[in-house]
């Protein structure tokens, strides 16, 4: 297996991402502050005895920033967490065994498609009584698995027609076997890039919800912050403070998680690996017009990828090796 080259890109986007995580989680603890204290009273401008200004019930707009940021994180990790596996698990039942079962549960997850998912985000919420952040979570993973089913069936399809697989039949192993040690690791980098985008949409989705006052009950999160901002009208009393802050933060998680999917692509794809230095000189070279002639003939590109693709894996599989089917 290669050495994975992280590109400036991922670093950068990994570390917004980290700032993000510590400021919810190591926050509360270092900074101190309780949530729901007043420090002061409607709409105060920030201070030195509150950074942020106060919101619309004088409670401190920083300290529910830190306890918000950390909400939205929790639900936007386990929810995404859910989501991945129940679509990972659908795909690749679905992509290995193909037929009946197939057009089952791709019948099932395209009805699920089928569906406007805030529709149905809404009336579960409402259903709810209680809303704990383990609850919103679920809920919003009930509606965000089946893109990813889809996409993982797609892969799943292409990897059971392998060599390998039919080594790891003749040899006795169990379709779980398979799945888990033959088919799962070509497609743990598509997983990866999976999870980080059901994150980011988790966390919106949360967000969205708390803004029609439907989000974890009990608690704050980036969301609710802009529900108290619109309920006790901080647009128009001038109060910036109240609603740009959670605005901005939720802006830059979704920023980051985002351009890390792309940077990830960049690790994992070996077609977009090529951007390294062999790969730009080979670009740089560029069209060459024979003298005398009309025809453009691309000099360089064509050996470079043809090396490429003879010894990397397909992209979006990774360079994943199965041990058992090895040594079978």
């Amino acid at each position: 297996m290669r050495t994975m080259r992280f590109t400036p890109r991922f670093w950068a986007s990994a570390g917004i991402f980290a700032v993000v995580v510590l400021f919810g989680l190591v926050g509360p603890l270092v900074l101190g502050g309780k949530l729901g204290e007043g420090v002061g009273g409607l709409y105060d401008p920030p201070s030195g005895a509150a950074w942020l200004g106060t919101d619309d019930l004088g409670h401190d707009v920083f300290t529910n920033l830190m306890f918000g940021t950390r909400t939205s994180l929790i639900i936007g990790l386990v929810a995404g967490a859910i989501a991945t596996v129940i679509g990972v698990v659908i795909g690749l039942i679905a992509g290995y065994h193909g037929g009946f079962v197939e057009e089952a549960l791709m019948g099932a997850t395209n009805v699920a498609l089928a569906i406007p998912s805030i529709v149905v985000l809404i009336l579960l919420s409402v259903a709810l009584d209680f809303r704990s952040v383990v609850a919103m979570a679920i809920v919003i993973a009930i509606t965000s698995w089946p893109w990813t089913a889809r996409a993982v069936r797609a892969q799943a399809s292409s990897v059971r027609t392998r060599e390998h697989l039919d080594v790891a039949r003749l040899s006795g192993a169990g379709t779980w076997n398979i799945l888990v040690w033959d088919v799962l690791p070509y497609l743990m980098s598509y997983i990866c890039m999976a999870f980080v985008l059901q994150v980011s949409g988790a966390i919106l989705a949360e967000a969205g919800l708390s803004l029609l006052g439907l989000g974890p009950s009990g608690s704050v999160s980036l969301g609710i912050m802009l529900n108290w901002a619109l309920v006790g009208e901080s647009l128009l009393n001038g109060a910036w403070w109240a609603f740009i802050p959670p605005t901005a933060l939720l802006t830059l998680i979704a920023f980051a998680l985002l351009m890390l999917q792309s940077s990830l692509d960049e690790v994992f794809n070996p077609r977009l690996r090529r951007g390294g230095r062999g790969g730009r000189r080979a670009v740089a070279a560029g069209p060459v017009v024979t003298s005398g002639a009309l025809a453009v003939e691309q000099a360089a590109p064509v050996g470079d990828l043809e090396s490429v693709g003879s010894d990397q894996e397909p992209a979006g599989t990774g360079d994943h090796t199965s041990g058992r089917s090895g040594n079978a």
